[in-house]
């Protein structure tokens, strides 16, 4: 769940093809279209290949990171590599936005409840070496790469704002929000309140080296749910 990147240029037609670790198989074909010639995609070695990103990224820096690094740490020929990801780009973020795959929002009865559960999780998750080392070299890669910053936010950033949307709905079907007003405005506090989140925790444990504390996280819900709940 980190916080949301400064918009990219809108003119951008470069398309963002995840790739989820957790796959089975590839993915339904519609009727009559022809399967390409070639062996199908092995999940394996999709999360192989994506396990080996993050570890050569910790150790070796986003200058050090080779296709061929990865190739060899995962046991795939660089075209298997290739075929997958096209660019050292669109591998890093894919390797960094599985982790984030693993975030639910429960239904556990009460926002407050929900929101200290997902806080939880996104705390453990940064508190992974592997995530942090990840998630620092790309947000450092991406101040200089405004495409890269765009891919960020599209394939790390604006998917972990459904978490926002679910907590929303459910709160507000057992009347602890207000219902939305219109569109525009509740897309703008699930943007605002994604940020808060997201950007606390962040920037406790990755900036300032504090643990997320049980007493810590009832208080920071505490100071979220104030200006939010109906009562």
């Amino acid at each position: 769940m980190p916080a949301a990147q400064p918009p990219a240029t809108p003119d951008r037609t470069e398309s963002t093809s995840r790739v989820r670790p957790d796959a089975t198989g590839p993915a339904p074909e519609p009727a009559g279209t022809a399967r390409a010639k070639g062996r199908p995609r092995s999940a394996a070695a999709d999360r192989a290949i994506l396990d080996a990103t993050r570890e050569a990224l910790a150790e070796l820096g986003w200058g050090g990171l080779t296709m061929g690094h990865v190739a060899s740490r995962a046991g795939v020929a660089k075209t298997t590599l290739y075929r997958r990801w096209p660019s050292k780009n669109e591998l890093v973020v894919d390797a960094v936005a599985s982790l984030f795959d693993e975030l639910v929002m429960p239904d556990l009865g009460s926002l407050r409840a929900d929101i200290e559960a997902v806080v939880a999780q996104f705390a453990d998750l940064l508190a992974r070496p592997e995530t942090q080392a990840a998630l620092l070299a790309l947000f450092a890669e991406g101040t200089r790469d405004r495409q890269l910053r765009c891919r960020i936010r599209e394939s790390i950033v604006d998917p972990q704002k459904r978490l926002v949307r679910q907590g929303r709905a459910a709160a507000q079907a057992r009347g602890e929000l207000e219902a939305d007003s219109d569109n525009a405005t509740a897309h703008e506090e699930v943007d605002i309140i994604f940020d808060t989140i997201a950007g606390t925790v962040e920037h406790r444990v990755l900036v300032s080296g504090e643990p997320i504390t049980p007493e810590w996280t009832r208080r920071f819900t505490d100071l979220l749910l104030g200006p939010l709940t109906t009562c």
